[in-house]
């Protein structure tokens, strides 16, 4: 275990998601959103591919028990990621990714549904908290419908980021029931090769030419994806997930930083205050769920013996 090497990993994944996420913005006037996501999905395999042979889990990687739980894994998560796609075309940058950060406030609401996980009165308070702020961020957009045409697609841009983070939040639910059976790198692998399977789907629904720059984006999407998601797993192996999750938010402040120089949006004061309010239901929920690990952990040595 190595916190501080765990921390800079997920730092780097961070950054390179969220690199991702401008370069698709970046293309998406010219490119469909199953087309970015074929794109992303395709050029991350290779990357993939060379992380598992660097790894040692090549085989163990390609070789899978449930190909019935990647495929609902991929149709969900792959689901998610175009609709995400979709918005960053129709909303600024932090916007989507505050709102998509209402996934794993989501996924709480899922696990005590699908997984019947208990969920008490602490927990219960935090999601409510990042429900109010993620309609805090939506209000200035779903009040906008009645407006005019530029109000009404930054309403759909809204609607389309909330429906990102419920279909995140029902791949998640696979994922923790993959877990279970499957080594990290089975799942990581197959998702891509899922998510780019399913998007070729598309291609008849109006497939575009890239220019040779939003070909270079696109290409460096997916590049850039595998290995911040290569970096974000390999940061697990370092420092439990409980500690390396808050890191997620810096997401925000880079996002922020991107829009602004790059793509001039400037953040509304809905927006940062929803955000703030989102990022702490998560690190409450996050806090808790390692309180209720530490619990459990103490619990099953009080059951062995020695475990006093």
């Amino acid at each position: 275990m190595n916190t501080s090497r765990a921390i800079l990993l997920k730092l780097a994944s961070v950054a390179g998601f969220v690199s991702m996420a401008a370069l698709i913005k970046a293309a998406s006037d010219g490119v469909p959103p199953g087309q970015a996501v074929f794109f992303r999905s395709l050029f991350a395999i290779p990357v993939i591919l060379i992380w598992l042979r660097w790894d040692g889990n090549l085989r163990r990687g390609l070789r899978t028990a449930n190909p019935l739980g990647h495929l609902w894994r991929g149709l969900l998560g792959t689901t998610a990621m175009g609709l995400n796609f979709s918005a960053l075309g129709l909303l600024p940058l932090p916007e989507v990714t505050a709102i998509f950060f209402a996934a794993p406030i989501l996924t709480v609401i899922f696990a005590a549904m699908f997984l019947g996980e208990q969920v008490r009165a602490f927990r219960l308070t935090a999601v409510g908290l990042g429900l109010v702020g993620v309609l805090i961020i939506l209000s200035p957009r779903l009040t906008a419908f009645s407006e005019g045409d530029l109000s009404t697609v930054q309403a759909l841009g809204a609607v389309l980021a909330l429906m990102a983070a419920t279909f995140a939040a029902l791949a998640k639910i696979f994922v923790r029931k993959l877990v279970g059976v499957e080594h990290p790198a089975t799942i990581v692998f197959y998702f891509s090769l899922t998510a780019t399977c399913l998007s070729a789907l598309t291609i008849p629904f109006g497939w575009a030419w890239p220019s040779p720059a939003e070909m270079v984006f696109l290409v460096l999407a997916g590049v850039i994806g595998g290995v911040a998601q290569g970096l974000l797993t390999t940061a697990f192996r370092h420092a439990d997930a409980s500690v390396i999750a808050p890191f997620d938010y810096a997401s925000i402040l880079l996002s922020l930083a991107i829009g602004y120089f790059i793509f001039a949006e400037v953040p509304t004061l809905p927006m940062l205050a929803g955000a703030t309010l989102v990022i702490a239901a998560g690190i409450l929920i996050i806090w808790r769920e390692r309180q209720l690990g530490l619990e459990r952990s103490k619990g099953r040595q009080a059951m062995t013996p020695g475990g006093q």
